[in-house]
């Protein structure tokens, strides 16, 4: 990301708030930021205000280690098998669901995941929210209790690749693609294409 970004503006902090999948290993996040991004996404809005939702913080290389391989990535990026060793993420946020709570958080689940990674942005971080997983050896090593669920697993650190959007949809599918530099493309449809029209009625 461009070091010169101002990170006090909304449009900048949604614009370089993109899945990365590839990051500076050398780069830690402490539990201390965790906290903090935790922290923010408390005070948004919940469904009921019943804030069903819970965290693992993992920053221990060996936790990360663990979860990394439970890991599915980049959907789309069919022969990838996710960053290199020298790419991963520095720490990761299980967010979980509790069902004493609440029995789903769909909507609680999307602003937090979102309000987390903005957050991220302005650390000048970033992540990847990433929920084809598995569950039960993560909740099996977390020794989770059975009312918590996981909803998904955030990735952290601090980005090492280049994203760029495009209104072109070279692929034909808006299936995000690397092209020859390695540079990582992701097709958005324009505003136009997002506004439906609607044609009134006015006989009845």
């Amino acid at each position: 990301m461009d070091s010169g970004i101002n990170y006090s503006s909304l449009f900048n902090l949604v614009l370089n708030n993109r899945s990365y999948r590839r990051f500076d290993n050398t780069f830690s996040v402490s539990k201390e930021i965790l906290r903090e991004l935790v922290g923010l996404a408390r005070l948004t809005s919940s469904s009921k205000n019943r804030q069903p939702l819970k965290y693992i913080l993992v920053t221990e290389e060996d936790e990360c280690a663990f979860v990394f391989h439970r890991l599915k990535w980049a959907w789309h990026l069919r022969d990838s098998d996710g960053p290199s060793p020298d790419e991963r993420p520095a720490a990761y946020l299980i967010m979980l669901l509790d069902k004493k709570l609440n029995e789903r958080a769909d909507f609680d689940a999307g602003i937090s995941a979102q309000t987390i990674l903005l957050g991220a942005v302005e650390k000048k971080l970033g992540g990847c929210i990433i929920r084809t997983c598995n569950r039960y050896e993560l909740g099996k090593f977390f020794k989770l209790p059975e009312e918590l669920e996981i909803i998904m697993v955030i990735a952290l650190g601090k980005p090492a690749e280049h994203v760029v959007l495009d209104d072109e949809d070279p692929t034909g599918k808006m299936e995000y693609y690397r092209d020859d530099q390695n540079v990582h493309h992701v097709p958005k449809r324009t505003v136009d294409e997002l506004i439906y029209e609607p044609t009134r009625n006015d006989q009845d």
